[in-house]
């Protein structure tokens, strides 16, 4: 299972189902670990190739300590361009949850 820690105004925004996705930015990081967690195929950073969608467990957390709201949701992966009022720069390239 995939944990992920998120902002409040995001946090709640998904437990409202306000929102519906979650972005992260296409880096190192997120390549390896998100990309493998859905079997994705890492062919270079920023550049993957799915062996198929797959849905997967991931849970957001609204903050890091043991007693914290958080939120099991099933979701796939993509990458695409992020929606400006949600945090992401115009035309911005990034990975994203989407249940």
């Amino acid at each position: 299972m995939l944990v992920l820690p998120i902002k409040k105004k995001w946090f709640d925004m998904i437990a409202s189902g306000e929102k519906e996705e979650e972005y992260r930015e296409i880096k190192p990081y997120y390549d390896v670990r998100l990309l493998q967690y859905f079997n994705y195929s890492v062919e270079g950073v920023g550049v993957f190739k799915p062996d198929g969608k797959e849905t997967k467990i991931v849970v957001f957390r609204n903050g890091y300590g043991k007693k914290v709201p958080s939120i099991k949701c099933v979701c796939t992966l993509d990458m695409g361009a992020g929606k400006e009022e949600w945090r992401c720069r115009r035309g911005q390239e990034v990975l994203y949850f989407k249940d």
